[in-house]
C-alpha cells in the first residue's frame, strides 16, 4: 500500500504542477462547474416557491440530497473521470502499452494517473450545501453519524468508478466507447431524486437495484436526516453494492486486457 501511495502522491505532484503551469483553464473549468452547481441550487428554490413538499421531502432535505450527489460527482470528477476517459483513447491508439510497463496494478494506474484540482475545488462547495441544509434543518448529527455519512459517500464514489470502468472497458471489445459520457450524466441526474419518486416496479428495480444511481445518495442524506425506513438496508446496501460493483469492474476490465493488441503488435 505504502508503495501504491507514493505512486499515486507523484501523479498529485504531477497533475498540480501541470494544473499551475495553465491557471486560466483552472480557472475557467472550475467556475463552469459553479455554474452548473448554482443551476441546481437555483432549480431547487424555483421549485419550492410552488410546492412545500416532493415525494415527501421539504426544501432543505433536498438541498441537502442535491449536496450529496455534487459531492460524490465532484470526488468522481476530481480523482479519476479524465484517467478513465484517457484510457479509452489510449486503448484505441496503442497508447495503452504505456501503461503495462507500468510498477503496479494495470486498472490502477491507468485509472488513477490524472487529478483534476478544479473537480476538487468545487467539492468544497458541495460539502457547504450539506452543512447549510443540516443547519436549516436544525440537524445535529454526532460523530458516528457524520462518519457513516463519509463512509457511504466513499461507496457511492465507488459505485460511479466501477460503472465508469466497466463501461470504458468495452473499448478492448468495440472499436470505441463514444457516447459513455453523456450516458452517465443523464444516469446521474436521478440521483439527485429521492428513493420515494420512484413509484414503478420498473424504475425501482432499474435506477436502485440494478443500477444503484439513487441509492448513493440517498443513502448518505438519510443517514444525516435519520429517515431510515429500513435501517439495516440503508446502512448495508452501499457497502454491499459498491463491493459488488467493484468485483464486476475488476472483473470486467481484465477480461478485457486480454483481448487487448498492443501497438507493436
Amino acid at each position: 500500500m505504502l508503495h501504491y501511495g507514493r505512486i499515486w502522491l507523484a501523479s498529485v505532484r504531477y497533475s498540480i504542477v501541470r494544473t499551475m503551469m495553465f491557471r486560466g483553464d483552472f480557472i475557467v473549468w472550475s467556475l463552469v462547474e459553479l455554474f452548473w452547481m448554482s443551476v441546481n441550487l437555483l432549480l431547487i428554490s424555483v421549485i419550492y416557491r410552488h410546492t412545500d413538499s416532493v415525494a415527501g421531502w421539504n426544501k432543505y432535505e433536498m438541498m441537502l440530497l442535491v449536496g450529496t450527489s455534487m459531492l460524490i460527482q465532484r470526488f468522481l470528477m476530481g480523482f479519476f473521470w479524465s484517467s478513465i476517459f484517457e484510457m479509452g483513447r489510449n486503448v484505441r491508439s496503442g497508447n495503452f502499452d504505456f501503461f503495462l510497463a507500468q510498477p503496479g496494478n494495470i486498472m490502477f494506474m491507468a485509472t488513477t494517473r490524472k487529478l483534476d484540482p478544479d473537480g476538487l475545488a468545487n467539492s468544497i462547495i458541495a460539502i457547504g450545501i450539506v452543512v447549510y441544509a443540516a443547519n436549516q434543518l436544525g440537524l445535529q448529527p454526532g460523530v458516528l453519524d457524520v462518519t457513516l455519512y463519509a463512509l457511504m459517500v466513499f461507496c457511492g464514489l465507488v459505485i460511479h468508478y466501477s460503472i465508469l470502468v466497466m463501461s470504458i472497458s468495452l473499448v478492448f471489445w468495440l472499436t470505441s466507447a463514444h457516447g459513455v459520457e453523456g450516458t452517465y450524466f443523464t444516469l446521474t441526474e436521478f440521483s439527485r431524486l429521492p428513493r420515494e419518486a420512484f413509484k414503478g416496479l420498473v424504475s425501482q428495480v432499474m435506477f436502485v437495484w440494478l443500477l444503484p444511481v439513487v441509492v448513493v445518495s440517498n443513502a448518505p442524506a438519510r443517514t444525516l436526516l435519520d429517515r431510515f425506513e429500513f435501517s439495516w438496508k440503508w446502512t448495508l446496501g452501499p457497502f454491499l453494492f459498491a463491493a459488488a460493483w467493484f468485483a464486476l469492474a475488476v472483473f470486467v476490465f481484465q477480461r478485457g486486457l486480454r483481448r487487448y493488441t498492443s501497438a507493436s503488435s
